[in-house]
């Protein structure tokens, strides 16, 4: 979208804003919905709704719960943060962007989305907009959510009220790549339909919009996004269990096949969080409906989930040719949330690669500036120390936090009982400086 593109949108929906009155909900005040929800109050009034009251009592205070934001962010937008759903009835455009997960048993959770199209329905009234961004399989929106909506609003969709599905992109973590300067793709029920969602977003993305020409299509786009990133880190991640098994270095090969101008640079590593490691499962999930079982997606998810396991067993082997029992072993993990710079533990693989260790009954001590302890223990029974304790046979340095990639091979050498023994999951610190140390 070139600037005199963008210029026309910012007044049509000024002039949108300005005839119609609009309002904006956002349902799910998540590192997705509080972001968006912010940047949209700069121009519309918000109201942003999340069922946790002691998140909204945090946003009240202009304090963001994922630890994302600063309260610089809140400045200036017109937002009331609720936990009262019927507040929402003053809106008449309305964005869900509740978290969609998966069961133990890798099957869509859609019970958030479901209850969040519920509590929009009992609102709803004729001339509305919904807008759905959580990340879903093709159809779900259409075939899932919106007849949620019809069954407890009484209005029927496309002629009572507009819809559409507009995916989010927002990574957490990422300071430069922020709300306004993403590319947004929007779809519609109808073009009445999306040229409304169109002007709406056009108010605060800079980065232009793609107008995807269904519904179903903008679904199926966000979802293989993250599916796509998937089978690629698989793929590195099988090669690094082949070339240790060969004992070649798997980083060293990359740089050297780095150098020829198409190869794809991905690397290997823990495959979690709340995107890359659910989202494959929806697709598999829709296509298994349909009458097709899926042979790569699945195949990536197997290498993937199957890391955790092949690390705990490579670090008890190496304790096992050192001399050193495993059942009598300490090692600390640092890190244990999805990525580096963010305080998000939800699918962490770390907590598979801990529960492994432990497996070996192996004494673990996990560490993470940025990581809850009550979350971690709430939710996966895990114990998160404030400070390293004595001496460790083994380090695994499993995240990338600056404060850890910043530390030096003497700092490493005081955390360990004899020589450093250092397995480096991120392959951040200089192999050159450890004397035993291993990465993927």
């Amino acid at each position: 979208m070139n600037l005199e593109q963008q210029h026309a949108n910012k007044l049509e929906t000024r002039n949108l804003k300005q005839n119609t009155n609009i309002i904006l909900s956002v349902t799910g005040l998540g590192y997705v919905g509080l972001p968006l929800a912010l940047e949209f109050a700069k121009e519309f009034k918000v109201i942003g709704f999340d069922i946790n009251k002691e998140r909204i009592a945090l946003m009240q205070q202009g304090i963001d719960p994922s630890n994302e934001l600063t309260s610089v962010a809140f400045e200036h937008a017109d937002i009331t943060f609720t936990s009262n759903y019927e507040d929402l009835s003053n809106a008449n455009f309305h964005i869900i962007g509740v978290p969609t997960d998966i069961d133990k048993n890798k099957v869509p959770n859609l019970q958030p989305l479901l209850s969040a199209s519920q509590s929009i329905g009992k609102i709803l009234k004729k001339g509305d907009t919904v807008v759905y961004e959580s990340t879903v399989y093709p159809g779900c929106t259409e075939e899932d959510c919106v007849p949620v909506l019809e069954k407890y609003s009484g209005l029927t969709a496309g002629v009572d009220f507009h819809f559409g599905y507009s995916p989010e992109r927002i990574v957490p973590g990422d300071k430069v790549r922020t709300v306004r300067k993403i590319l947004k793709i929007v779809s519609g029920n109808s073009p009445e339909a999306l040229e409304k969602i169109a002007s709406v977003y056009g108010a605060i993305i800079q980065a232009g919009l793609h107008q995807a020409p269904s519904i179903k299509v903008a679904e199926a786009a966000k979802v293989i996004e993250n599916t796509q990133r998937d089978i690629n880190i698989s793929l590195m991640n099988e090669l690094a269990i082949i070339f240790d098994k060969m004992n070649i270095d798997t980083q060293a090969v990359l740089e050297a096949a780095g150098t020829k101008w198409n190869f794809h640079k991905y690397q290997p590593g823990l495959v979690g969080g709340h995107c890359i490691s659910v989202d494959p499962f929806y697709l598999m999930h829709k296509a298994k409906k349909i009458g097709i079982d899926p042979q790569v997606i699945a195949a990536g998810r197997r290498v993937n989930d199957f890391i955790p396991t092949f690390i705990a067993k490579k670090v008890a082997q190496t304790l096992i040719e050192l001399g050193k029992n495993p059942g009598k072993a300490r090692v600390l993990v640092m890190g244990v949330t999805f990525k580096e710079e963010v305080s998000d533990i939800r699918n962490s693989k770390v907590i598979d690669l801990i529960k492994e260790l432990q497996d070996y009954s192996i004494e673990v001590d996990a560490i993470d500036p940025n990581a809850s302890p009550v979350e971690l223990q709430q939710h996966y029974g895990v114990a998160l120390q404030s400070q390293p304790s004595g001496t460790y046979d083994a380090i695994v340095l499993a995240v990338g936090h600056a404060q850890y990639r910043n530390m030096t091979p003497l700092e490493f050498e005081k955390l360990s009982n004899g020589e450093t023994l250092l397995f480096d999951i991120k392959g951040v610190m200089n192999k050159k400086e450890f004397k035993n140390y291993w990465r993927l």
